[in-house]
């Protein structure tokens, strides 16, 4: 099934990404990174998250990581979301603690490099790979009929079985 067929509970993305709930929940109500795929209606519903939100997400968390400011992150996202999430995959995110900077090919990396300051880079393909293989062992949503998908985690044999039995 197409990652863009599949929804992700806040639970699932928080793991995915390797955040708390609260963190997810304040940049969500912030607006750093909304759930794409459906957003929370008052008290009792549930957000569901896109794959790429969770890339963006687990992207936030390592930039956190690394001492760049929340401010800086805001600009980073914004930018990311202008261009409408296009080739993530491909894209190298580098920063030098106080600005962050798009690079899609290695002259631009090296560029930023020969201004002799500490520079340090996320390659948003790994981050990629990273979550694609966390959400494979986690819970995911049906788009078009809201079923569970259960993950490929060998050792979750009783909640594959409930959801054969629905």
């Amino acid at each position: 099934m197409a990652s863009e067929e599949i929804g992700y509970r806040g639970p699932t993305a928080c793991a995915a990404a390797g955040i708390t709930y609260r963190q997810l929940d304040y940049w969500a109500r912030t607006g750093l990174v909304e759930p794409s795929v459906r957003p929370a209606h008052g008290s009792g519903t549930q957000r569901l998250y896109s794959f790429r939100d969770v890339v963006v997400l687990k992207i936030v968390k390592r930039f956190l990581d690394t001492g760049v400011s929340l401010q800086n992150i805001r600009t980073a996202v914004r930018h990311l979301r202008e261009q409408g999430f296009t080739d993530l995959e491909r894209m190298t995110l580098m920063s030098d603690g106080a600005t962050v900077y798009e690079c899609t090919s290695p002259d631009e990396v090296h560029a930023l490099l020969q201004g002799g300051q500490g520079i340090f880079g996320i390659a948003v393909g790994v981050v990629w790979r990273d979550v694609e293989s966390a959400l494979s062992q986690l819970h995911g949503e049906r788009l078009d009929t809201g079923e569970t998908l259960v993950g490929h985690n060998p050792g979750d044999e009783l909640a594959r079985r409930r959801n054969r039995a629905v």
